[in-house]
């Protein structure tokens, strides 16, 4: 094989070789089902963010005659989106060769049920951009918020991969979570729990992981890892999947930027946890907890120690 001018048939070989490998391994034959596509749900993401915010994030001259036109017409053809990939996901997950009418209704009906989610989702995002605008005295507007800020974008892909990962499409969900991840630096795994009023400022470096549960009116800033502490695994080595492994974090709490939060913890409501605090266990309600103070002495002779 020289169509590149370059001597390629073997590394082709060797290509298939391992693929094959790995099919079998994953006890796939021939072509495995394709998976959802990553490009199609980026612009699946930027619809249903038109849909929720025509006039922010839909077409720039839409007017109030025009606006419920555009919102039916940008759902319409964003769910139908959605429906096939949903589908291809439900196909991947299970058997390749059953057929696909129960796919079929199956992703029609997570497909319905996410649509009925979205004013319930514009709601929670309306209370999360006023909780940035009142949090950030240099916010402007709620609309600078909207259209400026990465936590907003995080959070907004966050709710609906969330209802996406309640409703039975994981896989989907992740990969909507992951979008925002690389264009905001802020991971949170759809399947946490988060309260209304929640904001991220600056955000970099954010990492929320599955089994959080975050209530409302809860604060954080750059760099905060809501993680888990270890990693259990079975008899015969592996990991154990879906344990409670990540804090709990209570209404009105602020986490500043660096901190550190592991384990099936709880951080009492109104409590304020300071900056690259390393914390692994459970604080009661309104605590402070600091790094701890830094000694400066001139031990002479020893000073006792």
């Amino acid at each position: 094989m020289k169509r590149t001018g370059l001597e390629i048939g073997g590394v082709v070989s060797e290509l298939r070789a391992l693929r094959l490998k790995s099919l079998e391994s994953r006890q796939r034959r021939d072509r495995p089902p394709k998976l959802p596509s990553r490009k199609v749900l980026v612009g699946i993401a930027d619809g249903l963010g038109a849909v929720l915010f025509p006039n922010r994030l839909g077409m720039p001259d839409l007017t109030n005659e025009s606006v419920d036109y555009y919102v039916g017409h940008t759902l319409d053809v964003t769910l139908r989106e959605l429906m096939v990939q949903v589908r291809r996901e439900l196909r991947f997950a299970g058997d390749a060769d059953a057929p696909g009418n129960s796919e079929r209704e199956r992703a029609a009906g997570i497909t319905q049920a996410f649509a009925q989610r979205l004013p319930h989702i514009r709601s929670l995002l309306e209370s999360d951009i006023q909780a940035a605008y009142e949090g950030d005295p240099a916010a402007r507007s709620v609309d600078e918020v909207l259209v400026c800020y990465p936590g907003i974008t995080a959070i907004t892909y966050y709710r609906l991969a969330h209802e996406l990962h309640r409703l039975g499409a994981p896989l989907i969900a992740r990969m909507i979570s992951e979008i925002a991840h690389s264009s905001t630096g802020i991971e949170i795994h759809p399947g946490a729990q988060i309260g209304g009023f929640f904001f991220i400022d600056h955000g970099t470096g954010v990492v929320i992981g599955e089994t959080a549960i975050i209530g409302e009116h809860v604060r954080l800033y750059q760099a905060v890892t809501l993680g888990a502490k270890r990693f259990p695994v079975d008899e015969h080595g592996a990991l154990v999947k879906g344990n409670l492994r990540h804090p709990v974090v209570e209404d009105d709490v602020v986490i500043y930027a660096g901190a550190t939060i592991l384990g099936r913890i709880t951080i009492g409501r109104g409590s304020t946890i300071g900056g690259n605090v390393w914390l692994t266990r459970s604080v009661p309600p309104g605590s402070i907890i600091s790094q701890a103070q830094t000694r400066n002495e001139v031990f002479d002779g020893g000073a006792g120690i």
